[in-house]
């Protein structure tokens, strides 16, 4: 490694670590010191991330304000050190940092807006796949639709969140006044899917949410309405899974159906 880059190297571990060895081989300038120049870049490093961290998570930045934000921001620059020479990867564990670090972690609706913020910019960036169609559906025998399986759009994830931060979410995406922060008695269970170049998400129910689980994970259609006949009315599980079907049909959130194995 040549001198150069040798001190390119001490540069950078110094801006990324705190690490204030290569200021010996910094001259001062006419005006000022070597700590406040170098300073300046560690700064710029700094607020630059944040920046990166607001144009992601935009409704949490809403939410919290610059100063909160910027404060959380700059612990979490701290914490994970970018790794990635793509600025739109490195706020990727912000839910997890926020659900583990004090004093975030003391409101979960935090790192539940941050998770469901991801994965919104998650499905606008995944990669395309093709959409099953109902004309796709007509081609099968109706003998055969108890083997039918099924494969999930690339952009379809399905997220569980226990605080109301989807409801807090579509406040500040309407940019309206955020109800209050409130545990649920039970999981809000999202199908989160980009339709057309447009990422989305809807509430299912735990019925629904049971039956995308199960088909996405290989589970045939006839199992999935014995499995439903077990959750509810098992008189009309075959019709309420064709239901939910034609939904995901009509959404986009499906990519193939095969019949077999």
């Amino acid at each position: 490694m040549s001198d150069f880059a040798r001190q390119q190297s001490e540069f950078q571990r110094g801006i990324l670590s705190g690490d204030d060895t290569v200021l010996a081989e910094i001259l001062d300038s006419p005006k000022e010191k070597r700590e406040t120049l170098y300073g300046v870049y560690r700064y710029a490093y700094g607020s630059r991330l944040i920046e990166a961290m607001r144009n992601e998570h935009e409704l949490l930045h809403s939410y919290l304000g610059d100063e909160m934000f910027d404060e959380m921001g700059r612990a979490y620059v701290a914490a994970n050190p970018s790794q990635h020479p793509n600025l739109r990867w490195f706020s990727h564990a912000l839910p997890d940092f926020l659900r583990s670090t004090a004093p975030y972690s003391e409101h979960p609706e935090l790192s539940e807006l941050a998770a469901l913020e991801k994965a919104l910019n998650d499905a606008f960036d995944a990669k395309d796949g093709p959409v099953t169609s109902l004309a796709d559906m007509s081609g099968f025998a109706p003998e055969i639709w108890n083997d039918l399986r099924f494969e999930a759009h690339p952009s379809a994830k399905r997220l569980d969140l226990l605080s109301n931060a989807s409801a807090i979410w579509l406040a500040l995406k309407n940019d309206e006044t955020p109800p209050d922060a409130a545990a649920l008695n039970e999981p809000s269970r999202l199908l989160i899917w980009r339709q057309d170049t447009t990422p989305m998400f809807r509430e299912l129910s735990g019925e629904e949410a049971m039956m995308w689980d199960e088909a996405t994970s290989g589970i045939p259609f006839g199992v999935l309405c014995s499995m439903l006949a077990t959750y509810d009315d098992p008189d009309g599980a075959a019709a309420r899974g064709a239901g939910y079907l034609h939904g995901w049909i009509t959404s986009g959130v499906l990519s193939g159906v095969s019949a077999g194995d």
